[in-house]
């Protein structure tokens, strides 16, 4: 157990702490659920920037990296798509969501397969965390209707984009693999 692992860990736990603090029947509990949120954003950033400075990258951090990452943003979202109640939200949740299952399972194969490497994390993916990320903070700091609400679900349709768009190139790249057949 190194720094890194103990900072993804605590994504992990911060989880049923968030969604108590989401639904507590207080009027801060937007700002509160937002911050938690944010740190945990936070953390995913520092893990890995630890672990590759401290030179102390593992099999169970590269593991549970991501698989922290997906519980919150699904979590997150799960949250957000009852507080609105709203078909504008619901629509780029379900895209992020689905992608993100989408993604694991190719990833998934693609590793039995042993062409993991031909779907790495792109850099678009980065961009479409960070607008996700930046999203889903606004959209929990402010109860539906209000302009920071409003705002935050346009970022979370340009992540939804940026969502279809990294999910294309993975598919991309993984397409001789999924259809060896066709390729000749």
């Amino acid at each position: 157990m190194n720094l890194p692992n103990i900072l993804t860990l605590s994504r992990i736990v911060m989880i049923p702490v968030f969604v108590v603090v989401f639904y507590l029947p207080v009027e801060w509990r937007y700002v509160a659920s937002a911050a938690i949120f944010g740190i945990a954003a936070a953390t995913d950033w520092l893990d890995g920037y630890l672990a590759r400075k401290l030179d102390q990258s593992t099999p169970f951090g590269a593991f549970l990296d991501p698989v922290a990452d997906k519980l919150m943003v699904a979590v997150a979202l799960t949250v957000l798509i009852e507080e609105h109640a709203s078909i504008l939200l619901t629509i780029p949740a379900t895209i992020i969501i689905g992608r993100e299952i989408v993604i694991s399972a190719l990833r998934e194969w693609m590793a039995e397969v042993g062409s993991r490497a031909s779907v790495a994390v792109s850099y678009i993916g980065k961009i479409k965390t960070t607008a996700q990320m930046v999203a889903i903070i606004m959209l929990l700091a402010a109860p539906p209707g209000i302009l920071m609400a409003h705002l935050g679900i346009a970022l979370l349709y340009l992540a939804a984009l940026l969502t279809l768009w990294s999910m294309m190139l993975y598919l991309k790249a993984a397409w001789p693999d999924l259809f060896p057949d066709n390729n000749a």
